[in-house]
């Protein structure tokens, strides 16, 4: 599919900030792909999709996560982890994208995963430092990824759950296994 088909597709699913918002992924994406080569056209699709589902009812996306067994656990969690992946079944189902890593990169892209591939790694990371994010710590990750894609992958999560920790908010199980896990990773780098 090329560039602009798919941004006239999502663009209809979206508001013009969330657009531009994706404009900005999808330009960080495919920059991070071209550094930690990774397949820059599946960056730059999965950057493209990864909002689809942002804006659908919440009552769709609870349908959907009961009808396609997903991970209940989401529904007693924060909403805005439901349209990851909603969105990964959407782009699918409506979309037609097939490509499994792909749809695993937009599943993934809120939460993360125990051993990420590459390119969940570039599409979570680029959501959390696109040109258009402000917000504390953001400077330091941007500036850790130019050279270490796994300790700004780190060091967003761990601003993430600071961010709940300090409102009191619950923290999605995943996303901390998904943080030991780059954590157990990087340890294991460093030991060999």
């Amino acid at each position: 599919m090329k560039q602009n088909e798919a941004l006239d597709i999502v663009k209809q699913q979206l508001t013009e900030h969330r657009y531009q918002h994706t404009i900005g992924v999808m330009n960080t994406a495919v920059h991070l792909a071209g550094k930690y080569k990774c397949d820059e056209k599946k960056a730059e699709l999965a950057a493209i999709f990864h909002d689809y589902a942002k804006f659908r009812p919440k009552d769709e996306m609870k349908q959907i996560i009961i009808e396609q067994k997903m991970s209940e656990e989401l529904l007693i969690f924060n909403s805005e982890l439901w349209h990851a992946p909603v969105g990964a079944y959407l782009v699918e189902t409506e979309v037609g994208i097939k490509d499994v890593e792909i749809l695993d990169a937009i599943r993934y892209h809120t939460s993360g995963r125990v051993n990420m591939n590459k390119l969940e790694r570039i599409i979570y990371l680029a959501d959390y430092i696109e040109p258009g994010r402000h917000f504390p710590g953001v400077d330091e990750v941007r500036e850790l990824a130019n050279h270490d894609l796994n300790g700004a992958l780190i060091q967003s999560i761990r601003n993430t759950m600071m961010f709940l920790l300090k409102k009191n908010q619950p923290i999605f199980p995943q996303t901390f296994f998904t943080y030991n896990s780059l954590v157990s990773e990087t340890k294991e780098e460093f030991s060999e």
